[in-house]
């Protein structure tokens, strides 16, 4: 009965998503087929449909999505990633290849603002593949270190998919953000070895070792967009403010640097940028209304224990088990977008993972770096196309060479899946 019950689930989903309807829409169409099946088209419970889709985003914790996405068009729209890719650039333009550093760089600076990689690739993407261009970069490199770079975003603090696990998960969202911090530094180090690999092999320009007057200059005029970040993990660290808090603090903080340090944000602005978010915002939260329900069913189910006890006896190793679950996640992240798959799996894999004895932080950062590879990953790659569209390139030219950059994000993934603790070293210090 609940092999049928999983097919139901799993090939509703698939059936619509086929037939084109939109993730929400899929969701909770398949959440009502299995009602009809259970009891009866003449007798689907509405009120309880209504009342699991308002628990899932009655949640103070989901408040910070909406804030994040306000703090990233802010600053996209103050033209402060201009400032923030200037600094970058001087900070590591001078190495072989120092505006793919550069890339990389301000995408790691930028997902302290935005925690969205579609906000990094189309906001810093035009900025970075402009600049590139001009000194002499292969148009597609400049459009594939754009797009691997812009995976960095939803993985260092804030980031909108691991405040969604955390929700899913019953997880702490602190310390999932936190968690992410050392991961995202290292997939930036990766993808930079990679990028100083193909600018000595085709001798790529770089700039001038910077004069001191230069980098303090450069400081300077980036200073304030910088203590973006270091507001809101200090503030988290330290136990000022939760997660949430600390996206009202950042969205505050973006409104008062846009509008009144650096007036590049009008009164008037407002209006389209609040309007955006709140597109943004009622697109996501639907995802989720409609995920509550999908995820309740599937726990009432109990298939959440049927899928345990299948993986279990696959293996009593939890780092086998991972590295299968990674595999699946890839394949996941092909065909599906990365909200959707949290939103789906997360209630399934969480108890799962917890039963093997892993951590279930160092799962849900895990989760999200393997889902953010998907974003980049042919058929529907996300980033890939907002690249393409910036870029004004084949998608084809921009996948091909995008693949080589694969490779040192799979090398982080499998780092951080046999060493739990390059994730679990810094959330566990807020127990402290």
């Amino acid at each position: 009965m609940r092999m049928v019950e999983l097919f139901i689930f799993l090939g509703g989903l698939i059936a619509f998503f086929l037939l084109g309807f939109p993730v929400a829409i899929s969701i909770g169409l398949t959440s009502i087929f299995y009602l009809i099946m259970q009891n009866g088209i003449g007798d689907i419970p509405f009120t309880m449909i209504a009342q699991r889709m308002l628990y899932g985003v009655n949640n103070f914790t989901i408040l910070a999505i909406p804030l994040f996405l306000l703090t990233g068009k802010l600053m996209n729209s103050g033209k402060i990633t201009h400032k923030l890719f200037g600094f970058a650039n001087i900070l590591v333009g001078y190495l072989p290849g120092g505006l793919g550093h550069a890339n990389v760089v301000a995408s790691i600076i930028f997902a302290g603002m935005s925690g969205s990689a579609v906000a990094d690739s189309a906001g810093l993407g035009t900025i970075e593949i402009e600049a590139m261009d001009n000194e002499g970069y292969d148009r597609d490199f400049s459009a594939a270190v754009t797009a691997a770079s812009s995976t960095i975003g939803p993985i260092v603090p804030p980031s909108i998919p691991a405040v969604m696990i955390g929700v899913m998960g019953n997880l702490s969202v602190s310390k999932l953000l936190i968690g992410g911090i050392i991961p995202g530094v290292l997939m930036g180090l990766s993808l930079m070895i990679l990028i100083w690999y193909y600018s000595i092999k085709f001798k790529y320009p770089r700039k001038p070792l910077p004069t001191t007057k230069i980098i303090v200059s450069s400081f300077k005029e980036a200073f304030l967009p910088l203590l973006t970040p270091i507001i809101l993990v200090g503030g988290i660290i330290t136990g000022w403010f939760t997660a949430t808090e600390a996206a009202a603090v950042a969205a505050v903080y973006a409104l008062v640097l846009s509008m009144f340090v650096y007036r590049t944000v009008k009164l008037a602005d407002l209006w389209d940028i609040f309007k955006e978010t709140l597109k943004d915002t009622s697109m996501i939260l639907f995802i989720v209304a409609t995920a509550s329900l999908y995820g309740w069913l599937i726990v009432r189910a109990q298939l959440p224990i049927m899928i345990s006890d299948k993986i279990v006896t696959l293996s009593q190793n939890p780092v086998v088990i991972l590295l299968i679950i990674n595999a699946f996640l890839l394949i996941v992240g092909m065909f599906m977008e990365s909200l959707a798959a949290i939103t789906i799996l997360t209630p399934i894999l969480v108890p799962v993972v917890i039963k093997l004895g892993v951590d279930p932080i160092h799962f849900g950062v895990l989760m999200n770096l393997v889902l953010m590879i998907g974003l980049i990953t042919p058929p529907l790659g996300v980033c890939l196309y907002a690249v393409s569209k910036v870029a004004k390139r084949p998608l084809g030219a921009v996948v091909r060479k995008t693949a080589p950059f694969y490779l040192p994000l799979l090398l982080v993934m499998l780092l951080i899946t046999f060493f739990p603790k390059i994730i679990t070293f810094l959330p566990n210090l807020l127990n402290r």
